[in-house]
């Protein structure tokens, strides 16, 4: 008999057609969330769980579940399941890294880009029939060339982010908590700084971090108002790292000149002051969101989710 298994939501066909080959698999919903009792119920006799980062896998859902044996998250970020809980229950947690860093750093210029160049706004102009001919001061923007990009975090997105900012000519200071080595640094173009110097002295700042107790909310009121006047904000990584109240009222005084989002404090929930600005570029949490991206990242949960079931050890078992 083959195991039970509840895909949350719907991955790539490719992805389910493995699944299918070795469990009976059961789809959650179409929407976009499956009320919590739902899953609840649904989840009572499965062995195996593939749910998306949007599904919260805490302990009601986790002990209604006594034949569970693995949760294969759909996403690199694990903090909407109850690791510790799941451990202290002997249920394996994988992850799928490393899939989406390409994706993720390409998201990441393509909002600096358009922060720093006003690019939507240019957009919205030219479909509303404003456009009556070129002139010198239309929407004028910043310049890169030159100036300073300042990364909090430097895994892999972070790394990435860094050697493509060679091709804009700008200087790379990073802050983390594992400096990379010297050989690294070198590779990647970027030097080590202490997270008030980075937000004093750059012109863009970009997030990429995990979200934990030390990152929620790193980007306080108190530190953005460390930024430079007229900087760029970029958050690529999770919502919950930045003050969204507070970044409204730093883009709405001036105090920032742009900011760049993909992801939000309480997503899928956005401040609304962010709608009123016009120096903000929001995005709907679609930094992996390309096709080669989102199949890799629902194969790997699959096979994690296969290895599981199978008494395997997962390759991307999320450790202690």
């Amino acid at each position: 008999m083959k195991p039970r298994v509840l895909v949350v939501h719907k991955i790539l066909p490719e992805a389910l057609d493995y699944l299918d080959r070795h469990a009976d698999v059961e789809i959650g919903t179409d929407a976009e969330l499956l009320p919590k009792s739902d899953l609840i119920r649904r989840l009572a006799d499965k062995d195996g769980l593939l749910p998306l980062l949007v599904d919260i896998i805490d302990r009601d859902v986790i002990d209604s579940a006594p034949h569970l044996k693995i949760i294969a998250n759909c996403a690199v970020g694990y903090n909407n399941i109850d690791v510790p809980y799941t451990r202290s229950r002997g249920i394996l947690v994988t992850n799928t890294p490393g899939v989406l860093t390409e994706a993720t750093a390409e998201l990441t210029w393509a909002l600096i880009l358009a922060a720093a160049r006003r690019i939507p706004q240019a957009d919205r102009f030219i479909r509303d029939g404003s456009f009556k001919g070129w002139a010198i001061d239309l929407f004028l923007g910043k310049g890169l060339a030159g100036k300073r990009l300042g990364l909090i975090g430097m895994g892999r997105i972070g790394r990435a982010v860094a050697l493509r900012a060679s091709a804009f000519e700008m200087d790379v200071v990073y802050t983390d908590p594992h400096p990379l080595s010297a050989d690294e640094e070198t590779a990647s173009g970027a030097s080590h700084r202490n997270l008030e110097d980075l937000l004093q002295s750059s012109d863009v700042v970009s997030l990429h971090v995990s979200l934990n107790p030390e990152t929620r909310r790193l980007l306080s009121r108190e530190k953005i108002g460390l930024m430079k006047r007229g900087a760029i904000l970029i958050n690529t990584s999770r919502g919950e790292t930045v003050d969204e109240a507070a970044l409204v009222d730093a883009l709405k005084t001036g105090h920032l000149g742009a900011a760049g989002l993909d992801v939000y404090e309480r997503e899928p929930e956005i401040n609304p002051g962010l709608f009123a600005l016009d120096n903000v570029v929001l995005l709907p949490h679609i930094g992996s969101a390309t096709y080669e991206t989102r199949l890799n990242m629902s194969l790997t949960a699959a096979r994690n989710l296969v290895q599981g079931l199978r008494g395997e050890r997962p390759d991307n078992l999320v450790e202690p």
